[in-house]
């Protein structure tokens, strides 16, 4: 009697434990489609700007170029590494972890390399093999541009007082709910782009290329 009593109880725990994880998947869901609605709506800004900027990138000369473009001897660089704060998410971190490793390896194994960690996860495995310049874990409590763009001024203000001469940015660029393709982008000296000749496009300047770059490119 005893025992069937003990299982009844578990019957019902059990069941109770299925409709807290039913909940929990619905809130996840959601979120993740909110999310993902989110990246997908800004994508297409995102590549327009990005092409524009890379368009104007390739006619500037010594006159309209950034100070953020200077184009130094690489001896100092700064990886940011931007995984997440919690585990249980596949091979998310662990790819940031490899990405980092591997680019390290592939082209600055002879650089003084320094990382800015953004998120726990790689940040608890990459700090016993590189110098850790920064961490952050508390962007993803109020992820918002006001935040995200105080970090990308540290960083702004890192390569112009010649403290690091390369930046460059390890993430996870999302496809869909399961892939995600790391990739590792050179955030500073903002990169010249060469554009063939054919495939200039005649820009009009309204106000002049001068005011725009500094508009765009601080």
């Amino acid at each position: 009697m005893a025992n069937l009593k003990e299982l009844r109880s578990r019957i019902t725990s059990v069941s109770s434990t299925m409709q807290i994880t039913s909940a929990m998947k619905m809130v996840s869901a959601a979120k993740l489609s909110k999310a993902q609605d989110a990246i997908e709506s800004m994508r297409p800004y995102s590549q327009k700007l990005s092409q524009l900027l890379q368009d104007l990138s390739a006619t500037l000369d010594d006159d309209t170029s950034s100070k953020y473009a200077e184009q130094r001897e690489v001896q100092k660089v700064l990886v940011v590494a931007i995984s997440s704060n919690r585990g249980l998410a596949g091979a998310f971190n662990a790819n940031i972890i490899k990405g980092v490793k591997n680019a390290v390896a592939k082209e600055y194994s002879n650089k003084d390399v320094h990382l800015y960690s953004i998120g726990k996860k790689a940040n608890d495995i990459l700090k016993r093999s590189f110098k850790v310049y920064k961490t952050n874990t508390e962007i993803f409590e109020d992820l918002s541009f006001e935040n995200v763009s105080v970090i990308a001024e540290d960083l702004m203000e890192q390569f112009l007082e010649g403290n690091y001469d390369k930046i460059v940015l390890v993430y996870n660029h999302f496809k869909n709910a399961a892939t995600q393709a790391v990739l590792t982008e050179q955030f500073l000296p903002i990169p010249k782009f060469e554009t063939e000749e054919e495939k200039q496009l005649d820009y009009i300047f309204e106000p002049s290329k001068l005011e725009i770059v500094k508009d765009l490119i601080p």
